[in-house]
């Protein structure tokens, strides 16, 4: 991901201006990290150390999901709508 992708993400969840650390900034972020490395591990079977660090991020992102989940249901209810991402 290169610095404006990222900077387009953060300006497009951030709760207010400056705002890099929300939940919902950190889970768009990784959101597109992880669409990323699935796509690069489609092309490289045996890349098992992508495959650790994809994993890594998957549950870092599934930790923080559960705390907006607990924290704030209903921003965690939008912000898996808008992202696609599957909940329980």
């Amino acid at each position: 991901m290169d610095k404006a992708a990222k900077t387009a993400i953060v300006t497009k969840y951030a709760r207010q201006e400056g705002d890099t650390g929300s939940p919902e900034v950190q889970v768009a972020i990784l959101t597109q990290r992880i669409s990323e490395l699935t796509e690069h591990l489609r092309n490289n079977k045996k890349d098992h150390s992508t495959r650790r660090g994809l994993l890594a991020m998957v549950s870092r992102r599934k930790k923080l999901l559960a705390y907006l989940a607990r924290t704030d249901h209903d921003r965690y209810l939008s912000l898996t709508d808008e992202l696609a991402i599957r909940r329980k």
